[in-house]
């Protein structure tokens, strides 16, 4: 038998109309037409959907498992999402809930956890993160904002996901700027910090970002997956083995997919060295087992892809840390942004102070 994805959906309806409504989705999934009309007998066998169980979830909700030919996919991770969920996102009784692979389909990040770490000389406790803000701010304070960031010992710099190639800091002004603060300011700590540019645009106006970022010694860079495209990513993780790529969330909760398989797994699976998501108890909804499902899928092992580190973000602050620890535990990189910002000029200090109460309490 053809190998088959094991697609999960969370669908309204009521036992009446269920069985009809995941064959609906079955269908629409992946040949998108009457079956009456398909001649092709391989095609009825190996391509159509299957549904392969439906199983109550009380009060008007139901769990659909469907079987959706994997040679549907080829070799392109937008592929994936459009067959996974592309018609049927534009129901909004359904969410995409989960998927199984029967192989991994693509290498996944090309280093994850342990390349990070390794990047650091880091080898047990958490990592740190922050950002640049705010956007509209020259990029001479922008580079010295990296620069207090590194005398804190950060371990990564992103800037803010809304940076691209604005007027007021052109990627090729702002990106250059950053690094020689980072690179000046790391050489007088002795800390490896990394600064990861924001990609936007084109892909080629990314690769040639990338390649910009290359030049000025980096070797990290932030891309939003669900704006640049799950194949432009897939891409560019591929030209650039060299580089970690952090995924941020921007536009994941327009999708209706479960956050823990589309920034858990998904993220992922197209290479995702570390995966940014909101937090608990932040400016965000997700719930406290939300977030731990997420952290989950970015770490466990499954078909031996590189577990991603989770970067649990989104209004956390100092006084958190201890407490965002002992949820995540150390296998974790906390971002910090707007409020280190806020001490103004004792960034440096409240950064080196973060830093201290993440290594603190991480296990040595």
């Amino acid at each position: 038998m053809p190998a088959r994805l094991q697609a999960t959906y969370h669908v309204r309806a009521d036992a009446r109309t269920i069985a009809a409504r995941a064959q609906g989705i079955a269908v629409e999934q992946s040949v998108e037409m009457p079956l009456g009309a398909i001649t092709d007998d391989a095609v009825l066998r190996d391509v159509v959907g299957e549904v392969q169980d439906i199983a109550d979830l009380g009060n008007g909700v139901f769990t659909v498992r469907i079987g959706l030919a994997a040679a549907t996919i080829g070799d392109d991770a937008g592929q994936l999402l459009n067959m996974l969920f592309g018609n049927t996102s534009l129901h909004d009784d359904v969410t995409l809930h989960d998927v199984e692979l029967p192989s991994p389909l693509f290498p996944g990040p090309s280093h994850g956890e342990p390349g990070m770490r390794a990047r650091l000389g880091a080898a047990t406790r958490a990592l740190t993160c922050s950002a640049l803000k705010p956007q509209g701010a020259p990029v001479a304070l922008l580079a010295h904002l990296a620069a207090q960031f590194t005398l804190g010992g950060i371990d990564w710099i992103k800037d803010d996901h809304g940076m691209a190639d604005q007027p007021y800091g052109r990627f090729a002004d702002r990106v250059p700027a950053c690094a020689d603060a980072v690179h000046e300011a790391s050489r007088r700590t002795g800390h490896p910090t990394r600064y990861a540019p924001s990609l936007s645009g084109t892909l080629e106006t990314m690769r040639r970002q990338l390649a910009l970022a290359r030049a000025a010694g980096l070797d990290s860079a932030v891309i939003a997956p669900m704006v640049a495209g799950f194949a432009t990513m897939q891409a560019l993780v591929r030209e650039n083995p060299d580089f970690v790529f952090l995924a941020h969330p921007s536009m994941a909760g327009a999708a209706r997919i479960a956050p823990p398989l589309l920034i858990g797994r998904l993220f992922r699976l197209v290479g995702a060295d570390a995966v940014v998501f909101p937090s608990h108890g932040g400016r965000f909804g997700y719930t406290p087992q939300t977030c731990a499902d997420l952290a989950a899928r970015a770490r466990q092992d499954w078909h031996g892809l590189a577990p991603a580190i989770p970067v649990p973000a989104g209004g956390m602050t100092l006084a958190r840390v201890g407490e965002i620890l002992d949820f995540y535990g150390p296998h974790t990189m906390v971002l910090i942004g707007g409020s280190l910002l806020e001490a103004r000029e004792r960034l440096a200090a409240e950064t080196a102070a973060f830093t201290r109460a993440v290594a603190t309490n991480s296990p040595r």
